[in-house]
């Protein structure tokens, strides 16, 4: 590949875009370093590249705006960081013997976690009449709860419970309803509690706020509300953990007027002995930015200093995670920064997402630079934010790049990362470049899910290859994979387009006798698409904005706003993006995200760990675990 390097030129402090221009190589004179490099690119490495003889651009060499003047990027994207190579670990031992039983009982957790089942394996290592160490079993459910595999902590605790050589004790029954109370079983939850009390037992506040956490996980949300409303009447005091834990509940379950309740009693030092602490008002942001309420969400963010309640990485991410303007979340980060925090791999993948969506590649790459600088390892979702961010753009080959980065730093691509690749061929235009990547897909294992094929539909849609589309379509449910809203709303806005107004109709109301009601988007579509007076009353009849007046009017103005919107998205609404169409492919029913999301606000437990060797510095071994 011949060697090019970028036109330099400086307009003052003005932000102007550099584009490549194919010239011969040549020593390139840099403008002054920035003196606040905050999420921008190591302009040392620029000139460096630049001033190196041998100048060659990857296809992830882009250029970075950097206020102040215009800054040279001519270095490889994405070079391998030592500390995302596979660590050799050097281990210590006390002696022979502790040697051998570090060894063996990490063969242990490896058959456990190979085989999926404790007991079997524990049950193995039994030599005949004789009981496993304790030490053993205790060093294993500890590792098994750090790493909450509270599945496998209930199947020990169980198994332990009626073993005679195992004292099971209170500490016991309370790891085990715990373990039932994270995996929302509420019914064994309510057994255990009943055996503790047969035992003689007094319930006690962990006993119920496990109890109560089981019914919210089981999205039994008023069982648990009066579990909490006991205690705060008859007992056990509820402790800052059960305040923790139904908030939570309340706002996984929409109920955010009782969530406003309890927090506000907090607040009252009259009222309660507790004071609100920093997972409780993560909690309750969080919830404000559920309901779409910002302001009560930074009242609470300036309440906390106020109140003395440190205010964490955490805190700036989920203010963060609120706007949807790049402008807005660098500022949040500079705060963050200015603080004295350090951003975390949420905090590198809002920012990411931020200038991804905003078609600003450039500054998407370099907080992702940055971000390998800083040695924070990024995870499938950060390296899937920053694919979607050149996918968006329909940018292959540095999408390709991003793609290839993630299997060398031991971070393999999952369904979502195909999917996003395969978006970027679509948002190219490039459909044989897309079905060449959708069947490496399928050889490379994977299954495509509804948002993949709802990528491919949506491309040939673009196209207008209504034949191809049908193709897609048909394939899809030979699989078993029903179309919702949005496939059925992108073929009927496809035929529309194409002057067919009668197979839109036929398409809409498949939808409807899919048992998918048309939503406002797939509504407004169908009224867009309608242009003689035949299809207009049609289209009117269908979407329920019929005037019985007959006058007219009101069907024309929603037409007109239609058509006005349409023409201002049309760029929006033709790219298609992984990371904004994944959750309106899903089924709309599932709360799974939302779960996923109020875990990361509010976990009482430790930190989870990104992959193996993070667990293993966290615990080292059976010898810490014990």
């Amino acid at each position: 590949m011949d060697a090019y390097v970028f036109c330099l030129s400086n307009h003052g402090t003005s932000s102007h875009t550099i584009r490549p221009t194919l010239r011969p190589r040549r020593r390139c004179v840099p403008s002054p370093l920035p003196s606040n490099p905050i999420h921008r690119y190591n302009s040392a490495k620029c000139i460096q590249a630049c001033t190196s003889s041998k100048l060659h651009i990857s296809p992830l060499e882009t250029q970075v705006k950097i206020h102040g003047g215009l800054k040279i990027v001519s270095v490889g994207m994405l070079p391998p960081r030592k500390f995302l190579q596979k660590r050799k670990k050097v281990e210590v031992f006390k002696d022979a013997a502790d040697e051998a039983d570090q060894k063996n009982w990490r063969k242990l957790m490896t058959e456990i976690e190979e085989g999926g089942s404790a007991v079997s394996v524990l049950k193995s290592r039994r030599s005949k009449d004789q009981a496993l160490p304790k030490d053993l079993v205790l060093g294993t459910l500890v590792r098994f709860k750090q790493l909450k595999k509270w599945n496998l902590v209930g199947e020990i605790l169980e198994w332990l419970r009626i073993q005679p050589w195992w004292d099971f004790n209170e500490m016991d029954f309370l790891m085990l309803i715990t373990a039932y109370g994270k995996q929302g079983d509420f019914n064994k939850a309510e057994k255990v509690l009943s055996f503790m009390n047969k035992r003689g037992y007094a319930p006690n506040v962990v006993s119920h706020t496990a109890l109560m956490e089981a019914y919210g996980k089981g999205a039994r949300h008023n069982n648990a509300e009066a579990i909490f409303r006991r205690m705060k009447s008859s007992g056990p005091e509820p402790s800052a953990h059960t305040y923790q834990i139904i908030l939570k509940i309340f706002v996984e379950g929409n109920k955010f007027k009782e969530a406003e309740e309890v927090f506000e009693t907090l607040l009252n030092a009259e009222k309660s002995p507790l004071k609100p602490d920093q997972k409780m008002f993560h909690m309750m942001i969080y919830m404000y930015k559920k309901s779409g309420n910002y302001d009560k969400a930074r009242k609470l963010f300036t309440l906390m200093a106020e109140r003395g309640v440190p205010q964490s990485t955490v805190t700036y991410n989920s203010l963060m995670s609120f706007e949807t303007n790049y402008k807005e979340v660098s500022k949040i980060y500079d705060q963050m920064q200015r603080a004295g925090l350090r951003p975390d791999v949420v905090s590198y993948a809002s920012l990411i997402n931020a200038y991804g969506k905003a078609r600003r590649e450039d500054e998407a790459l370099a907080v992702f630079e940055e971000m390998l600088d800083a040695k924070v390892r990024p995870t499938h979702k950060a390296y899937n934010i920053l694919l979607d961010a050149f996918a968006i753009s329909g940018m292959v080959e540095q999408a390709r790049a991003v793609f290839k980065s993630m299997r060398r730093d031991r971070c393999n691509p999952d369904i979502c990362s195909y999917t996003t690749m395969l978006s970027a061929y679509v948002n190219a235009s490039d459909m044989e470049g897309a079905e060449k990547f959708f069947q490496r897909l399928k050889q490379d294992g994977f299954k495509p899910n509804i948002v993949t094929y709802g990528t491919l539909i949506k491309g040939y849609a673009k196209l207008n290859d209504s034949e191809k589309m049908m193709e897609k379509f048909e394939e899809m449910r030979m699989i078993g994979i029903k179309a919702n809203q949005t496939i059925f709303t992108t073929i009927m806005d496809a035929y529309g387009k194409s002057r067919d107004f009668d197979s839109a109709v036929v398409w809409y109301k498949e939808m409807e006798s899919s048992g998918l009601p048309p939503d406002q988007k797939a509504k407004n579509i169908l009224l867009s698409l309608a242009k003689t007076a035949d299809e207009q009353l049609e289209a009117k009849q269908l979407v329920g904005n019929f005037d019985n007046d007959g006058n007219g009017q009101k069907f024309n103005v929603i037409s007109r706003f239609v058509d006005e919107e349409d023409e201002d998205d049309v760029d929006a609404d033709e790219t298609i993006s992984y990371g904004e169409k994944q959750d309106e492919l899903l089924d709309p029913h599932s709360n799974q995200q939302t779960v996923n999301e109020v875990s990361r606000f509010i976990d009482e437990d430790e930190d989870e760990y990104e992959d193996e060797d993070e667990a293993e510095d966290a615990i080292s071994s059976n010898e810490k675990a014990r």
